[in-house]
């Protein structure tokens, strides 16, 4: 399910949460409608820093809290790029991640050969869950 809700008004986000068994508190509220406005990848200080931007208070744990209720209930993808960042992803039908090392930037990318390829591959008896790719690259030096 896309994450991205049309308007991004107040009752629709409390409606998404409910549908998975979330309560919306005013904290949970803030982090979601900042979340949920647009596809992006956010890493847990990212989102506390962008939430404390508005009139609403939380606090960092609330943040790291919410994020993996979030991550929990489907609502966000974990994206481990290596072991000291996560991001979390609001896009979170299947796609793979292109990340910049230098830049700390994660982006999509959309290549449904893997998946197919993979699909076609699996061992007897196996059903494909999920694919995580995360592709890590360098800023070029120029010579």
């Amino acid at each position: 399910m896309s994450a991205v809700l049309a308007n991004n008004k107040a009752e629709e986000i409390r409606q998404y949460l409910a549908s998975v068994g979330v309560y919306a508190t005013p904290q949970r509220q803030a982090i979601a409608e900042m979340l949920f406005s647009r596809h992006q990848h956010l890493t847990a200080d990212q989102v506390f820093e962008e939430v404390s931007k508005s009139a609403r208070r939380v606090s960092r744990a609330t943040v790291y809290n919410t994020l993996n209720l979030f991550a929990q209930k489907g609502l966000v993808r974990e994206i481990f790029v290596d072991a000291s960042r996560t991001f979390y992803d609001s896009n979170t039908s299947s796609h793979y991640h292109l990340y910049n090392i230098d830049a700390g930037d994660l982006i999509d990318m959309d290549d449904q050969d893997v998946a197919r390829y993979i699909s076609r591959n699996m061992p007897e008896g196996m059903v494909l869950e999920g694919i995580d790719v995360v592709v890590r690259v360098r800023n070029s030096v120029s010579a």
